[in-house]
């Protein structure tokens, strides 16, 4: 039989859970606080009596996750957790340690179905979208690890500190399309926000362009940052690479994410990840990376107020693409700024540890076959 799971539990449903073990009230505020801090089991409990928390491990469970796998990148500043949730499914979600505080990467559905080509995370199909909870656990358990024991008893603080083994900023850019489950996204923005004290403007969604979800952001009203899955700066090449433009084009999808800029004065997100293909002598030829697309793409942008990440592309073994040159990434870079649009490079996180989007949770598929 499944446990139930303390975290889903209100705080009146945990009181009357623990009175059914005959405890007193007080052990309900003591297990949230614990559960808040994202304790991962019972065992972790410390102010909670031996035998009880033997008892509740026989009977319940604390988050709606547990850990499967834990990968460090060899510089330590990348953590990538394997995730399972109650029913089997598996996620991600990426620790980033920065110069700037401790910014997580989270999954919104496990799998995927927007089918885009470069893509890890798509191999497997989506199985269905996260509850908010599913989605904030994720955040606990970045926590968790931040924290040291000496950092346990400690509030976490507004805005998050890095010092004090805190969450500061939240990306919602691993598995999923966080605009196809839009309402259980909202729902986890709202607790971090009211919970964690993340302002909204350390909060990021990444979208391949669902323009309902962004018109529903828009009506939302908070002052989150958008980024807009771009990778082409055409309706032709996007189609071929990202099979959603089909149903949304780039024209209605620039103009719903203006639209929210524009309402919040925010600067736009815009990823693209530069792609290469292998010709028949084996080289790689450059595809949505040559200095025409660069021109393009920076009339698609001219006059906005925007910031372009250019992303090397993490390879994957199921696809068929290539990684450009250094220098052809900087060319391309180059092209952009001396066209006057807001350019960088992502630095690469974890490449050791197979960072990219869906590429544990995939690899940890193929090796059950």
């Amino acid at each position: 039989m499944t446990k139930p799971i303390l975290f889903n539990y209100t705080d009146a449903e945990l009181t009357e859970f623990l009175a059914g073990l005959s405890q007193p009230r007080f052990r309900a505020k003591q297990i949230r606080e614990w559960l808040n801090r994202g304790a991962p089991d019972f065992a972790s409990m410390k102010n909670i009596p031996e035998n009880l928390r033997a008892e509740l491990d026989s009977v319940a469970q604390t988050l709606p996750v547990k850990i499967i796998k834990k990968l460090e990148s060899a510089d330590g500043e990348t953590t990538k957790f394997l995730l399972e949730l109650n029913d089997g499914e598996q996620i991600e979600c990426v620790l980033m340690r920065t110069t700037y505080g401790n910014s997580v990467c989270v999954s919104s559905q496990a799998g995927c179905a927007m089918g885009c080509r470069f893509c890890a995370s798509t191999l497997l199909g989506l199985k269905r979208n996260l509850t908010a909870n599913e989605i904030f656990a994720q955040i606990l358990v970045a926590q968790w690890e931040l924290r040291s024991d000496k950092f346990n008893d400690k509030p976490i603080r507004p805005n998050g500190d890095a010092n004090n083994g805190d969450v500061s900023h939240i990306v919602i850019m691993g598995t999923g399309e966080p605009l196809q489950n839009t309402e259980n996204v909202i729902g986890f923005i709202e607790r971090a926000n009211s919970d964690m004290g993340i302002g909204w403007r350390r909060i990021t969604v990444s979208t391949c362009g669902i323009v309902p979800g962004i018109e529903r952001l828009i009506e939302w009203g908070r002052s989150i940052n958008l980024a807009i899955s771009l990778h082409a700066p055409t309706d032709e090449l996007r189609s071929q690479i990202m099979p959603i433009n089909n149903k949304y084009r780039l024209d209605a999808v620039m103009d719903a994410a203006w639209r929210f800029t524009d309402n919040h004065n925010r600067q736009l997100m815009i990823e693209y990840i530069l792609l290469g293909r292998r010709d028949e002598n084996g080289e790689t030829v450059l595809y949505n990376a040559t200095p025409e697309y660069a021109e393009m793409l920076s009339q698609l942008l001219s006059g906005k107020n925007c910031m372009v990440n250019l992303i090397p592309w993490n390879a994957v073994d199921e696809r068929d693409f290539a990684s450009p040159s250094g220098n052809a990434v900087h060319r391309f870079q180059d092209a952009l700024i001396k066209n006057g649009i807001h350019t960088r490079i992502r630095r690469e996180r974890g490449t050791d540890i197979g960072s990219a989007c869906g590429q544990l949770r995939l690899n940890n598929a193929k090796s059950k076959k």
